[in-house]
């Protein structure tokens, strides 16, 4: 096993952390084609956990609770030495080139276990946002929490495009 900056095998370890399961089959076959996509330059692992059973409408409190219980599963699945990257509409804002960039900086000092995390309906619990290294956010409108999964695993792809100076076929 070569071992280099810290990374297996020169390659990069990727979690995408992210509530409930992709229903739409669609949604399903993007991911499976990006994942394809990446093979070559990470190994991504993209884990579900189960989002919590809850009410159409809730308090304050009862929406706590649930990014709360959501939360405390992200929080299991990441391994304790990953960078972790929260998707949070308040997060910092970042073009393609700027993400490519910072994983990029991120592979060159060694930080070889990234972990992005995508919340539920709700968001993330504010103890997920505290573990968080980074808050990135996609923009100020709300997304879908499956839909961007897909945009994040293109935006990783992308981002791998650039670092390698390869071009992007859309």
């Amino acid at each position: 096993m070569i071992v280099r900056n810290g990374r297996q095998g020169g390659r990069m370890h990727i979690q995408i952390a992210a509530v409930g399961k992709l229903k739409e089959e669609y949604l399903v076959k993007g991911m499976a084609e990006y994942s394809k996509r990446l093979g070559p330059y990470v190994r991504l692992q993209v884990i579900e956990v189960p989002d919590e059973k809850a009410p159409e409408t809730m308090s304050e409190a009862e929406e706590r609770k649930v990014k709360e219980r959501e939360g405390e599963r992200l929080l299991a699945a990441i391994k304790p030495d990953a960078y972790v990257i929260a998707l949070a509409i308040d997060g910092k804002m970042l073009s393609s080139e700027q993400i490519a960039a910072q994983l990029e900086t991120l592979g060159t000092y060694g930080r070889s276990q990234i972990a992005f995390v995508i919340g539920g309906s709700n968001g993330l619990s504010d103890e997920v946002l505290r573990r968080a290294d980074l808050k990135l956010s996609f923009g100020k409108i709300t997304y879908p929490h499956q839909l961007m999964r897909l945009i994040l695993v293109e935006q990783i792809y992308r981002a791998f495009k650039i670092m390698r100076g390869e071009p992007y076929h859309k």
